[in-house]
């Protein structure tokens, strides 16, 4: 009851082949290489903002705040 020997995991691999197929399986691995390839590329651009001093804040504009009243005009007949 040990582990599996090469042959179990060659007919494994031959079912998997028979199931999905080797074009499938080889887009599967190109999208799979892709993404890693993209995780390591984020990692690696997430150190490099780490090591980047935060830009500076916009500087604060003052303003007036102008405060009314709305009326509403009473509608004329002609």
């Amino acid at each position: 009851m040990g582990g599996l020997s090469i042959w179990h995991w060659l007919i494994v691999l031959l079912v998997v082949v028979l199931i999905f197929g080797t074009k499938k399986l080889r887009n599967m691995g190109a999208d799979l290489g892709g993404a890693v390839k993209g995780f390591k590329e984020g990692m690696k651009s997430s150190e490099t903002d780490a090591e980047t001093p935060p830009p500076e804040p916009p500087p604060q504009v003052s303003g007036k705040t102008i405060e009314g009243e709305v009326r509403k005009e009473p509608s004329q007949k002609v």
